[in-house]
């Protein structure tokens, strides 16, 4: 049997750095391993904000962590999904909820009696079905009804936080856990000549850190997994046609909404984050069809309140690592690839690359065939992401610039293609292995850019149509009721989680 793994580096700090150093602290609590976390004091986080999806939520209570106390260190607000405004077409608004539509009736999914119904006349918006969606169209803001059979029950939650004060949060976290931390930047990287494998960092202070296994989180620039393992990258600007960013934070001067707003401009699209203490704004858009001074002119212009800091620019590096693991070296974040913001995958992404982690750690034989399957499942996961981004600009009838008539026209993946076709045969969701977005999502998305399907499940005439009818009415009405009842996102805050001063 091969010696075990004793020393674990992890070189990059920030919420990747950190997030893999507070999940470390729990992996090893009974396991003879150390970890060291260096940190260059040279490099800051965007810090406009960031969103998440609900795994976030199980990710701090795995943890440990208290979620008031995480919430109020944060200025984090609750987000129950995201309203996407102008993208199937001017004027329109849809959705994206974290939550199922309704519940199974005879084992047929919900939304094939809504198609039924529609089918036969009768107007229906699946979204009165989804008590997440009918909370954010007031404002509103509840936890779940613990009753698993409630339609009240099926929706989950997610954050918006600082990006920078949970790092922040983390890093005390995983330091009081027995994380090393080391603040200092790294000047070169010893590999061994005859196994390739990563024998020590160099630290410009003299300093040499030796490990057995190297976390790269280093962001965009990949100092271990690409600049000294030379692992190259495999380009998804094909599949993704914005490459360029703008970020700048405002003052909050409306109550926070509780989801994330993604707007469609004239070359791309604007989000809006709400924090407790303010509002994160940006733009991701394409350089082919705009400048970076019109881009930068048309999100100021449509942004609320005073400025806090500056406009910031960024290139958006569309392209993900041919392999995250190579010998001793495992990449994670921004290392490991990158994906536009558009549905927060950015976290979850860190958490399944630590789940995977987990699942194959290695002893110091670091077996070819497990880091193979772990770069398999990683790759599985990226394109379907790909897949389900691409989806929200290829679905467009938006026609009004020459950016939205070339996203009609985009490529994309074969996988895709067979399950929007597959969708607009008879409402059935094409599901493949290792997607980071369940059925709902798909639906949400196909709902919302009015692909109709032609059929529904056969199953679903088992059911007398006024009987489906009567459900249908009282469903609605019971979310309507809830969602009355419930305190206001803002008065929800206030009550359990209001941070104590700006940070």
């Amino acid at each position: 049997m091969s010696e075990a793994i004793r020393k674990i580096v992890i070189v990059g700090g920030g919420t990747t750095g950190w997030m893999a150093a507070a999940s470390l602290s729990r992996f090893i609590a009974d396991k003879e391993i150390s970890v060291t976390l260096i940190e260059s004091p040279n490099i800051g986080t965007v810090g406009v904000g960031e969103a998440t999806i609900p795994n976030i939520v199980g990710f701090n209570k795995d943890l440990g962590i208290d979620e008031v106390e995480l919430i109020k260190a944060t200025q984090a607000t609750f987000k129950l999904g995201i309203e996407f405004e102008n993208w199937h077409k001017k004027g329109e608004s849809f959705f994206h909820p974290f939550a199922d539509y309704g519940l199974k009736i005879q084992n047929v999914d919900f939304h094939h009696y809504v198609n039924r119904a529609k089918l036969s006349g009768n107007d229906h918006n699946l979204q009165d079905y989804s008590f997440a969606c009918v909370l954010a169209k007031q404002g509103k803001f509840a936890q779940a009804n613990s009753d698993p059979q409630s339609p009240l029950a099926d929706y989950s939650y997610a954050y918006h936080f600082d990006a920078v004060l949970y790092a922040n949060f983390l890093q005390k976290f995983s330091v009081k856990k027995g994380i090393e931390h080391i603040s200092a930047n790294v000047c070169d990287v010893q590999i061994n000549q005859t196994s390739g494998f990563i024998e020590s960092v160099q630290l410009e202070d003299g300093r040499k850190i030796e490990g057995d296994l190297f976390i790269d989180c280093s962001g965009f620039k990949g100092l271990l997994i690409d600049e000294a393992m030379k692992v190259g990258l495999d380009d998804l600007s094909k599949w993704l046609p914005c490459n360029k960013a703008i970020a700048v934070q405002t003052e909050l001067i409306t109550e926070p909404k509780p989801y994330t707003r993604a707007t469609a401009n004239n070359a791309g699209w604007q989000w809006s984050i709400p924090l407790q203490h303010r509002m994160g704004n940006g733009y991701i858009y394409s350089s082919q069809f705009t400048s970076a001074q019109n881009a930068e002119d048309e999100m100021l212009s449509t942004v609320d309140g005073e400025r806090i800091n500056n406009v910031r620019h960024f290139d958006l590096p569309l392209a993900k690592r041919k392999v995250i693991w190579h010998k001793n070296c495992f990449a994670l974040g921004l290392a490991a690839g990158f994906l536009e913001p558009l549905e927060s995958l950015g976290l979850s992404l860190i958490q399944s690359g630590l789940s995977k982690l987990y699942t194959f750690f290695p002893d110091k034989s670091f077996n070819e065939h497990d880091m193979a399957e772990v770069n398999r499942l990683h790759n599985a996961e990226l394109d379907r992401a790909v897949d389900f981004l691409s989806l929200h600009y290829k679905l467009t009838k938006r026609d009004d610039t020459e950016f939205w008539r070339y996203c009609q026209n985009m490529p994309i993946s074969d996988a895709l293609r067979h399950k929007i076709e597959v969708y607009k045969s008879q409402g059935q969701i094409v599901m493949y292995d290792n997607e980071s977005f369940e059925e709902a999502s798909w639906l949400s998305m196909f709902t919302g850019f009015d692909i109709n399907p032609q059929r529904f499940d056969v199953r679903a005439k088992n059911i007398p149509l006024d009987v489906v009818e009567k459900n249908l009415a009282q469903m609605k009405s019971s979310m309507i009721t809830a969602a009355k009842q419930a305190m206001t996102h803002q008065q929800f805050i206030d009550k359990h989680c209001r941070a104590q001063s700006d940070r």
